[in-house]
């Protein structure tokens, strides 16, 4: 059922890094990105991936984790994603990107957590240094990366509490929990 697994696909931040993801798996998931819609069909996305350890560390210090989570630099070795995809506007198709990417990630990660992996689509990335350390051609620009693997940390998600507090937060068992607000608050 697809509440199913919209509930299963969370924003995970910790992984069992030792469970490799596979270039194969990637590309299938790129793919559900590729058939998904495409503002006036343009198809402007372009991908990067990721899934050996000496890139993905490439990657992986220009990416901040978890900005609720105050003083938490992001996953530890033995906790980092597998694997990354980088999603990549292509500015000789298009200059405005639209919501194409949010589309594709979403697509990406229904199709990861489907397979039984997690992710979590991260929009706030060094993307000058991220561009110089990968040698990403000026023409596309970085729009998300996509880190995945098998997740480490149980997400539970948990009502807006009374004063409207929307920040994340972890237990002192590493757990990790969303609140959302509730449907008769988001309906006008």
């Amino acid at each position: 059922m697809l509440r199913d697994l919209i509930l299963k696909n969370r924003s995970y931040r910790r992984f069992h890094g030792s469970r490799a993801v596979s270039r194969d798996t990637l590309i299938e998931l790129v793919d559900l990105a590729r058939l998904s819609p495409s503002a006036a069909n343009l198809q402007p996305l372009k991908y990067i991936l990721s899934w050996d350890s000496v890139k993905n560390g490439i990657i992986f210090p220009h990416l901040k984790w978890a900005g609720y989570l105050k003083g938490w630099p992001g996953p530890e070795k033995g906790e980092r994603p597998s694997a990354y995809i980088i999603i990549l506007g292509d500015r000789e198709v298009t200059k405005k990107f639209g919501c194409d990417h949010g589309i594709a990630a979403q697509s990406i990660m229904l199709g990861a957590s489907e397979k039984g992996l997690g992710g979590c689509i991260i929009g706030s990335v060094d993307r000058n240094a991220l561009r110089k350390a990968l040698g990403v051609n000026d023409r596309y620009e970085i729009l998300l990366v996509l880190a995945l693997g098998s997740p480490r940390e149980k997400v539970i998600i948990e009502k807006v509490n009374e004063e409207g507090r929307i920040k994340y937060h972890r237990d002192t068992k590493k757990n990790h929990y969303v609140p959302k607000r509730s449907i008769r608050d988001i309906i006008l």
